[in-house]
């Protein structure tokens, strides 16, 4: 208050309203919450980074004390007696799931990768890999049998007819429902002792295995699926690193594997993707399945939330970035090349527009999204965002 005259009897008159005090009051409250919500998310951030400090010293003492026991000797698996069996037994060991690496051989870590890096031989078999750089180590084991320069087995007329054939059955019941999508993995892995050598059966093995992991409930099967799956894959990149189809389901059982693993590997795999999708496109650009990958892959990263920016920036000197702008253009990009793509992907693009503050863009691609059938467990999860997205 301020006097307005002097002497005992002077008035008194306040600075501020009474409207103004109370918003002076609310500001103050609103900061007070802020900074306690503030020191919440600081106290997590240090619980989160001193769990990751003791997983990877884990991880560390683990890796050396198993690197101790590793004797530097050539290692023959004998999973089948078949004439085929050069061609898969690699991925008959489970995966290392505590350095990333598993016995197919075909590790990455970030999107520093060199493509044209060779395999290690088998007497650096131990060599630690707690590093952050994409290598691949592409050990064949049973795949040394074979002469390097040996080219791959030709199929006879009848065996080729056969794969032709098998292919398409394949792809038919990867497009149906649940129960299609496991006949066409049973069908697969019928058939895997006559084409396991194939790149085209191997990668849609793989993918087959993706379907498994997308449809079952339980988390153990699948994890083991994504795991199975990622290490059919890696047999096949080590053959055909110039195949998009590899890379790309490649990266999508990496993601599915992650969902599984430490918040470091989370990380870690967000580089990993980003690297493949990269690569998938750049071998095969008419491709939307990738583009829609890249735009969701840029969405999740643009939404990332305060602590997992910052955890991120605590292991990684450059986190991943992306902007929903990012995103919006890989989506629209599907459209372009495939209209009606997948209801997900146009309620991408709502969303998109949404953040963007275009919302009359946004209803238009929900109306449109609106129009196409969910045929997949994700375009089930978009229609329920739809639905959400309209009743605000």
């Amino acid at each position: 208050p301020a006097p307005v005259e002097a002497g005992d009897g002077a008035m008194y008159v306040p600075l501020l309203t009474h409207d103004e005090q109370v918003d002076v009051l609310e500001r103050l409250d609103f900061v007070l919450r802020n900074i306690s919500e503030l020191r919440k998310e600081v106290e997590e951030l240090r619980s989160s980074l001193q769990h990751l400090a003791a997983e990877i010293i884990a991880e560390v003492r683990s890796h050396l004390e198993e690197t101790q026991k590793v004797t530097r000797r050539r290692r023959f698996r004998s999973d089948s007696t078949g004439p085929s069996s050069i061609y898969f037994t690699a991925s008959s060991g489970t995966a290392n799931t505590d350095d990333g690496e598993s016995e197919g051989g075909y590790t990455t870590a970030n999107a520093e990768s060199d493509y044209d890096r060779e395999s290690e031989r088998e007497s650096e078999e131990g060599e630690d890999e707690v590093s952050c750089e994409t290598v691949r180590t592409a050990r064949r084991d049973s795949l040394d049998l074979v002469n390097e320069d040996e080219a791959p087995l030709i199929l006879d007329s009848s065996l080729e007819e056969g794969l032709g054939q098998l292919l398409q059955q394949a792809d038919r019941l990867h497009n149906g429902d649940e129960q299609e999508k496991r006949e066409g993995f049973q069908l697969l892995l019928n058939n895997k002792l006559a084409y396991a050598d194939q790149k085209d059966f191997l990668w849609r093995l793989a993918r087959a295995h993706s379907d498994m992991c997308e449809i079952t409930e339980d988390a153990d099967e699948k994890r083991s699926y994504a795991s199975d799956g990622k290490e059919e894959i890696e047999i096949a990149l080590q053959k055909w690193d110039q195949s998009a189809e590899c890379h790309q389901w490649y990266a999508i059982l990496c993601g599915q594997l992650s969902e599984h693993e430490s918040i470091q590997k989370r990380i870690q795999t967000g580089y990993v993707f980003k690297e493949h999708i990269d690569k998938a496109i750049e071998l095969k650009p008419e491709d939307p399945q990738s583009y829609y990958l890249l735009g969701r892959w840029c969405y999740q990263v643009s939404n990332l939330g305060w602590l997992e920016k910052k955890t991120a920036s605590a292991l990684f000197e450059a986190p991943p970035t992306a902007t929903v702008q990012d995103a919006l253009q890989n989506f629209l990009r599907v459209e372009e090349l495939s209209p009606g793509f997948s209801k997900a992907g146009r309620v991408y693009i709502a969303k998109c527009y949404r953040d963007l503050g275009n919302n009359s863009a946004a209803v238009l691609w929900m109306n449109l999204a609106s129009e196409l059938p969910a045929n997949t467990k994700e375009d089930a999860e978009s229609e329920r965002e739809l639905e959400e997205m309209r009743s605000v």
